[in-house]
């Protein structure tokens, strides 16, 4: 029996020190938080004033740039290349000799055409005047026949004879009309071997040499030969994120940074924006999904690659000024899109915007206004009052009024960078606090006392 009281004891001794302890680190965390105890010290704070500016929402994302128009050339019929008349870079002008193929095997297929072909004109010859002959015999029998000099058989065999003749004739026309159809064929086969410039622009990506052998299009994709691209209209194609998208339109203004051209913006235009996803890591935790977009290099560049005299013109008046930039496909860049404008609003530091839980505010003054011997018995119910209580989430800013941080709820904009807009809840010339971040997102309470520490600037 002693030794099943001292288990007991030693249990309940535990019990009550486990139970202490906890009740310990609870009271301790809520007056970390201010539902008991007070504190009077003041709180070391950052300000700034709300000011009016002029706020530009942009979506950023990055890629390659790339011609607006880029022509992949492949030949329609197969062969060796017996002369290739460009080389990679040079600017060819549309109809310009680009490649020839060997096009031996595709007359010697047009020699052997001709040659069925006349055969098949002289056998309709032969046709029609078996034709004439047995509509002659025709003519003849059927008077005979209406004579009853002939029997019936002999006129309905001579009918037949006539009929089969007219029907050999109309087979040798048809005959006549699929030669030459392939006839034709053959023709424009040997004048594929001759590949002429679709469209002015710079031969870019050449991928064959003279003396190799390339295939055709007639049962898959042809041999990539080369590329013809207009240099002188580029543009950049960039992944934007699902959640950026719906901000971006059509004619929206970009700025756009090139890797190879560093501390230099160039002006771009949106051109077209994608209506199918890019889904990547499908079915994961790190599914992207993101959306094609393509900007229009505006600013002067790759002049003089037009094959333009006016352009070439226009780059040395430029190259006075600025050196004229030369973009080649596949060059890394990122984009600033401006999506809005807001011009002259009231505006706060990005960072003096937090947020605050409204329902456990006020939670912890009603917790608060009660002894803290109360606090301490009804500690279990208060905290799982906290857990079921429906959050109400708002923005806020903290404004010093008499060395007091006052909480004002307002409501926002469209922001950049560094400011936010603020359309409700502050006016202007009003001094907020700014920093530090822990001040402003953990510690800080509505109507704490503070002390400022430096006047910052809402650019900063």
């Amino acid at each position: 029996m002693s030794s099943k009281s001292n288990k007991s004891s030693n249990k309940t001794l535990i019990y009550t020190s486990v139970v202490l302890v906890s009740v310990m680190v609870l009271l301790f965390a809520l007056k970390q938080f201010g539902v008991i105890g007070e504190s009077n010290s003041e709180i070391e704070v950052e300000t700034t004033y709300t000011k009016y500016a002029t706020i530009t929402q942009k979506v950023s994302a990055s890629g390659n740039i790339q011609p607006e128009v880029e022509v992949i050339i492949r030949p329609d019929v197969s062969g060796e290349i017996i002369e290739l008349a460009v080389q990679e870079g040079d600017f060819v002008r549309e109809g310009d000799l680009l490649v020839r193929i060997k096009p031996d095997i595709y007359q010697a297929r047009i020699d052997n055409l001709n040659a069925a072909l006349l055969t098949q004109k002289a056998r309709m010859e032969q046709t029609r005047a078996a034709l004439i002959q047995a509509e002659a015999t025709y003519i003849r029998d059927k008077e005979l026949f209406e004579k009853e000099l002939i029997s019936e058989l002999q006129f309905i065999q001579t009918t037949s004879s006539w009929e089969s003749q007219k029907a050999s004739l109309k087979a040798s026309e048809y005959q006549i009309e699929s030669a030459q159809a392939q006839l034709r064929q053959a023709q424009e086969e040997l004048e594929q071997t001759v590949i002429r410039a679709p469209q002015n622009g710079t031969v870019t990506g050449l991928t064959v040499e003279a003396g190799e052998r390339v295939l055709g299009n007639a049962q898959m994709a042809g041999t990539e030969m080369m590329r013809i691209s207009l240099l002188d209209r580029m543009e950049v194609e960039v992944d934007v994120n699902e959640n950026d998208i719906v901000n971006v339109s059509l004619s929206d203004t970009a700025r756009i940074e090139v890797d190879a051209y560093p501390n230099r913006l160039f002006n771009g235009v949106v051109t077209e924006i994608a209506n199918s996803a890019r889904v990547s890591g499908a079915g994961t935790n790190e599914q992207i999904t993101n959306y094609k977009v393509k900007v229009r290099i505006v600013t002067p560049h790759n002049l003089g690659q037009g094959g333009g005299q006016l352009q070439a013109v226009f780059a040395e008046e430029v190259t006075q000024l600025l050196p004229t930039p030369n973009f080649k496909p596949g060059m890394s860049a990122s984009v600033d899109i401006e999506t809005d404008t807001a011009n002259d609003v009231v505006s706060v530091p990005i960072q003096a915007v937090t947020v605050r839980d409204f329902s456990l505010d006020k939670d912890m003054e009603t917790n608060g206004s009660e002894s803290t011997e109360e606090q301490t018995n009804d500690i279990e119910e208060s905290l799982a009052s906290l857990k079921v209580q429906k959050q109400d989430i708002r923005k806020v800013v903290f404004v010093i009024e008499d060395g007091v941080a006052v909480r004002k709820e307002v409501e926002t904009g469209i922001s950049d960078n560094a400011n936010i807009q603020i359309s409700q809840g502050l006016d202007i010339g009003q001094e907020i606090v700014v920093g530090s971040y822990r001040t402003l997102s953990r510690t800080l309470k509505n109507n704490d006392k503070v002390m400022i520490a430096k006047e910052g600037d809402s650019n900063d």
